[in-house]
């Protein structure tokens, strides 16, 4: 692979850079050179960068380089600004490594970023959209803008009631089962619905679009087969290689973190409780906790009587009542950090549970991990990942909000409860968790689904 040049870019979102870095480093393990793009303000943000002598990092602009126009940032304008600065810096990386001698020779974008693939197509560069959520969330999308079960028009959202979408093999996603930017009442439906829907618009014009997917066959076999149209290539789980092949036990971490990292004293917490008895409790880079979410988290965690680690970002900041509920916690009860490294707490010996938001990249690394699932989800694809967890492959419970969307105390209580107890609903979930453990695995070892599909992807490129 010693001639190809792959050129990615990324959003700079903590959930978008994890997957599509992972993706950089494995390309860059076949001898291939990668160039991995992003912002000009997320390329300033990044704490630090994985050293490798194929992997080499590069920015585009969209508009808002620094600081204040950050602050400043216009979301309804957010698409046209990101296209008109990003395709013409994009551009002239391409012609800048031409003439270096080292020209792209592929291009993969991400999610929010359709535009990339124009970049690609009038530079005549062959281009693949790497899906950065399940491939049940894509089909879902694919669905939802070609008609099929009759409530977009291409448009608009047809006036209705009820909506629902069947896949097959899967059981019907209802109204709180879809991915939050859906439904017209979603503070972000005008603003995210038009990005999703030129994706789609965007792969039908390649006759044959290429879909790569964090995910892997036998996790969502149905959903890969049901966006009919498009080659959807599963190469997941896109997880640090410690943690998956084991090829490369040096590979602990994506080796980008957009917060700071505390020391590593939480691992030391860990060490000093008995296995599977910890509820890790993390909520993603996105997900902003309400004052009466945080309470009834602390106060849930606090009733459930289990050991937990809880990360709350500085980013977010704590409300008096909150900070004086963190104050009293005791180093046995339960300890609080801003961030972490999640897939290392995962594999800890002593979590027994995680209580998360559902976001793709955490429910793909409590699968690896063979952890088992409190999901508690807020926005976009979460709630789509929730019915799978629960319905599909039995690794969780979703908890159920209240009237004003809070999960309460006593329902945080009850799943962990469910999850972690000796009952037979935990017994069951734990065993199904440790299957998909073993099988997203062997996805990725020598000869696995996934590798195969990545090999297969790289060959056809030769």
């Amino acid at each position: 692979m010693e001639h190809q040049h792959f050129l990615i870019t990324a959003l700079p979102s903590q959930g978008h850079i994890n997957p599509t870095l992972q993706l950089a480093k494995n390309l860059a393990r076949t001898g291939a050179q990668v160039t991995f793009a992003t912002t000009v303000y997320g390329f300033s943000r990044i704490r630090n960068l994985p050293a490798s002598g194929c992997l080499s990092f590069a920015s585009f602009s969209d508009g808002y380089d620094d600081e204040k126009s950050q602050k400043n940032r216009d979301f309804t304008s957010f698409s046209s600004d990101t296209k008109r600065f990003g395709y013409k810096d994009l551009t002239k990386l391409i012609q800048t490594t031409s003439k270096e001698g080292r020209p792209v020779t592929f291009l993969i974008y991400t999610v929010m970023l359709p535009w990339v693939a124009e970049v690609a197509r009038e530079m005549h560069i062959p281009s693949a959209f790497l899906a950065i959520q399940s491939a049940t969330t894509f089909a879902i999308y694919y669905r939802y803008f070609n008609s099929h079960d009759g409530f977009y028009d291409g448009v608009r959202e047809v006036e209705c009631s009820s909506i629902s979408i069947k896949l097959p093999d899967l059981p019907l996603f209802e109204k709180e089962d879809l991915p939050t930017f859906l439904l017209p009442n979603d503070q972000f439906f005008a603003f995210t619905v038009p990005f999703f829907h030129e994706h789609i618009k965007t792969l039908e014009q390649d006759s044959k679009p290429c879909v790569l997917v964090n995910t892997f066959n036998e996790l969502e076999e149905s959903s890969i087969k049901a966006a009919d149209g498009m080659n959807l290539i599963p190469i997941g789980p896109l997880i640090p290689s410690a943690f998956s092949d084991r090829n490369d036990l040096t590979d602990k971490s994506v080796g980008v973190d957009l917060f700071d990292t505390p020391s590593k004293g939480f691992l030391q917490w860990l060490d000093s409780k008995p296995e599977r008895s910890v509820v890790y409790a993390s909520f993603g880079s996105l997900v902003t906790l309400k004052k009466e979410e945080k309470m009834e988290i602390l106060h849930g965690l606090k009733e459930a009587g289990r050991s937990y680690l809880l990360v709350l970002r500085a980013d977010n900041e704590q409300e008096e009542e909150v900070k004086e509920v963190v104050e009293n916690i005791s180093s046995e009860e339960g300890m609080i950090v801003p961030w972490c490294s999640q897939m290392e707490v995962l594999c800890h010996r002593s979590i027994g549970c995680f209580l998360t938001h559902c976001g793709w990249n955490s429910t793909l690394e409590s699968i690896v991990a063979g952890v088992p699932i409190v999901g508690c989800p807020h926005l976009s694809d979460q709630t789509t990942n929730a019915k799978l967890i629960e319905e599909v492959w039995g690794i969780g419970v979703r908890a159920k909000a209240n009237e004003e969307g809070v999960v309460e105390r006593a329902e945080i209580r009850r799943c962990l409860d469910t999850v972690m107890g000796g009952g037979e609903k935990g017994e069951e979930i734990r065993r199904n968790s440790a299957k998909w453990r073993c099988m997203a695995i062997e996805a990725v070892k020598e000869n696995g689904s996934s590798h195969n599909n990545f090999r297969n992807f790289l060959q056809k490129l030769e």
